[in-house]
């Protein structure tokens, strides 16, 4: 479902569809809930592998990231520190990965292309950007690690699924209509790049 509260637009999972229906790319939202860190080889071992993902991310969140984790006593863990990783390292598996799991929310660094908006456009899901730099602050919006899965993979790429509370800002990147912020703003960027690229080769004739 969908929150308003102070001010900020929370995404409490379990996230539909229809929750995500007035979502638009440029949009901040966080997130309280299911939170799974999923990266390279947990997205190879279901695509690839066909191997089944030992946590149930359906209409919940997935996060591209590789954390800091400190052990604790009784089998608990703690977070440390959990940045976003380049989610375009995902892209190829990103549409398979939607459709098989059910995942409604994407989160990670930068933006992705087709398959993911393919994939958001057919399934009715997000992919988000979690601003670089903070995952010390990302870490203290963790509430609890629940569940520990595949750690013979190595910490990072663990699925450490967490229980968050307004994690984020979250940046909505792509929507679930497809629309791409990334690949809209590189369009605007690329027309200025070539405006002034004309007004400074004039100056500057070797450029050309």
């Amino acid at each position: 479902m969908v929150e308003e509260r102070n001010g900020k637009k929370i995404l409490v999972t379990p996230v539909t569809a229809e929750d995500l229906k007035g979502i638009k790319i440029g949009d901040i939202v966080y997130l309280s809930g299911s939170l799974t860190t999923c990266r390279d080889v947990a997205h190879r071992r279901l695509v690839e592998e066909g191997r089944e993902l030992p946590v149930d991310v359906r209409n919940n969140a997935i996060f591209h990231a590789g954390p800091i984790i400190r052990p604790l006593e009784n089998g608990k863990f703690e977070m440390v520190s959990v940045g976003p990783t380049t989610s375009m390292r995902m892209e190829k598996f990103e549409y398979e990965f939607v459709k098989e799991t059910g995942v409604r929310v994407i989160v990670g660094k930068g933006g992705m292309k087709e398959n993911t908006e393919r994939a958001c456009k057919e399934f009715g899901a997000i992919h988000c950007v979690f601003p670089a730099g903070n995952a010390v602050v990302a870490a203290t919006e963790v509430e609890e690690i629940v569940r520990a899965e595949w750690q013979d993979l190595g910490m990072p790429e663990t699925l450490w699924n967490c229980r968050v509370k307004e994690f984020g800002p979250l940046i909505v990147s792509i929507d679930p209509e497809g629309n791409n912020l990334f690949e809209e703003l590189k369009v605007g960027y690329n027309k200025k790049k070539e405006e002034q690229y004309e007004i400074i080769s004039k100056q500057v004739g070797f450029i050309k």
